[in-house]
């Protein structure tokens, strides 16, 4: 629901500021005073391309901004999410028009395409007045339309459903017939996969090789320094450290009765002669593994040399080689599988089209009884709404192709006889301007305020109307209000009566340039406005208590 609308430097608008509840809000004003300007700020908001005119002279840019809660929006949040665009439950639009002709667009204060402000916009606005602006002009909106008043929701999402699964397995097809003969393919990777197996090529395995082999290249070097230490620490050349350090002990602790403190020195010597005793029972174990053996080198580096020579050749390291081993098996296991794969394949496409024609037919067969109701009662209301003698119908078509299409198996077009005689035409042909906005609020509701989008704005809706049909267009709009939000520019007191919310605006000459203003109006203000809207400049006394009746008879 849009709650609030600034307008800055915008035409002949200075600054201006709206907030907007639920139900229906009229703006009304003399001719000229820019009423339509709100519509068209919500039609630029809404991605439309602008030109430098729209600029209010003597400014360097216009800026738009809108702001709306998403409690009533559940696509428009989606979407927001989907393109990582949200921020809570609100949602903030905004655009600057320069004078020079640029623009540019903001959603959530973050910089936006003109399209992605559309396709947002469109989730959460639709304008009826000018063909330019009309939202059911376009035969999606029309079809969405048609499956909100069927509440088709269940049956469509059975058909996307089917139609996704078609496409997914489709694809799964072509890109195993794309492969070709793989029989070359399965033997080059046989063949590399054998050689993966030949070796041990588990990370930890490696490690150790390279420690082994380390070790034997190293032999002679490290058996010599096992005997030099083993010597000294043994006592082959000299007292051992052994004999030395209970020597030094025995010395201390004759002396220690003297000095207790000694007694600490002699706990520490005691255990470094554990650690030595250790260290001599280590160093001989490791000394009795080395052994210089050529052969068994030459065999480690042989295994070196064949695993770095893999791993250059798969293009990985030799720590990635085993994961490259198992990447290569469920590659040969989904290449030996794609004949039978692609066999299942067609079954199950097969399968997927048909349970896409089965739901399709149900979604063809409520799409026709849903049309058959919607046309019936949109002619009813278009007869009522001074259209005399003309009739609304929906066209429904096949859709061209064979492949399953997430909307259906059919595309609609709402048809318009504007008179009695007249063969129905798309709605998109009908010239009038006012004509199209009463035949798209005669559709709206009929549609019983189903229409996913969360707000709807009216332009024209009473141009060339007045009397009786001006009472029953107010009625018309108060009733889609209650269902949706409405805004409705009037300039007619029988439908500006009806509104839950009024705004005026008028216009002035302030240093040779007008400018219009926008204020909202009170109950006694409301009362003042429709009767100018009825008296014209002189208002009377039965001007202002007609008007009082307007408002009483609203309630």
């Amino acid at each position: 629901m849009l709650t609030h609308l600034a307008i800055k430097d915008f035409a002949v608008v200075r600054a201006a500021e709206l907030d907007f509840g639920p139900g229906l809000t009229v703006i009304s004003g003399e001719t000229g005073a820019g009423k339509s300007l709100l519509v068209d700020a919500l039609g630029f908001l809404s991605g439309l391309r602008a030109d430098s005119g729209v600029v209010r002279h003597g400014a360097e840019r216009a800026e738009l901004n809108a702001q709306f809660v998403l409690a009533d929006a559940s696509a428009a949040l989606a979407w927001l999410r989907e393109q990582e665009l949200d921020d809570g439950d609100e949602c903030q639009l905004r655009r600057t028009l320069r004078a020079d002709g640029g623009s540019k667009a903001w959603i959530n204060g973050r910089p936006a395409t003109l399209s992605q402000l559309a396709e947002l916009a469109g989730l959460l606005v639709e304008i009826h007045g000018q063909h330019q602006h009309q939202a059911l002009l376009s035969r999606p909106a029309q079809l969405a339309l048609l499956d909100a008043f069927g509440r088709h929701d269940a049956l469509l999402d059975t058909v996307r459903g089917n139609a996704s699964q078609w496409k997914e397995l489709l694809r799964e097809r072509e890109l195993l017939t794309k492969q070709g003969n793989v029989s070359e393919r399965i033997a080059l990777l046989e063949h590399q996969l054998e050689e993966l197996q030949r070796e041990i090529l588990e990370p930890a395995a490696i490690a150790e090789l390279v420690a082994a082999h380390r070790r034997h290249a190293h032999s002679a070097a490290l058996i010599a320094a096992c005997d030099a230490a083993f010597s000294r620490l043994s006592g082959d050349e000299a007292p051992s450290l052994t004999t030395q350090l209970q020597q030094t002990r025995g010395e201390l602790q004759r002396a220690a009765e003297h000095e207790p403190r000694l007694n600490e020195i002699d706990d520490m010597l005691d255990s470094a002669a554990i650690q030595l005793d250790e260290a001599l029972t280590l160093l001989e174990r490791i000394r009795d593994d080395l052994d210089i053996d050529p052969s068994q080198l030459d065999e480690l580096e042989r295994r070196l040399t064949r695993i770095h020579d893999l791993a250059r050749k798969h293009r990985v390291t030799p720590g990635e080689l085993a994961g490259q081993r198992e990447s290569i098996a469920l590659q040969l296991e989904s290449l030996r599988d794609a004949g039978e794969r692609v066999l299942r394949l067609d079954t199950d496409i097969a399968a997927a089209s048909n349970a896409w024609k089965s739901a399709s037919k149900q979604l063809s067969d409520a799409r026709h009884e849903a049309a058959a109701s919607l046309s019936k009662s949109t002619t009813t209301l278009i007869g009522e709404l001074g259209m005399g003698g003309g009739r609304f119908e929906i066209l429904i078509e096949p859709n061209d192709g064979e492949r399953p299409d997430p909307s259906g198996a059919e595309r609609v077009e709402f048809l318009v006889a504007a008179n009695v005689g007249q063969p129905p035409r798309a709605l998109r042909k009908v010239a009038s301007g006012g004509e199209l906005s009463r035949i798209s609020l005669a559709i709206e509701v009929a549609a019983l305020g189903l229409d996913a989008v969360p707000t709807m704005v009216f332009d024209e809706v009473d141009s060339g109307i007045g009397g009786a049909v001006a009472e029953i267009v107010g009625q018309k709009l108060r009733a889609l209000g209650e269902k949706r939000q409405a805004l409705c520019v009037t300039h007619l007191p029988q439908v500006a009566a009806q509104g839950h919310a009024h705004y005026r605006v008028s216009k002035s000459a302030s240093d040779g340039v007008t400018q219009s203003a926008i204020e909202r109006l009170d109950e006694k203000q409301r009362a003042e406005e429709l009767a100018r809207m009825l008296g014209g400049v002189e208002v009377s006394k039965e001007a202002r208590a007609a008007a009082k009746r307007l408002l009483q008879n609203a309630v």
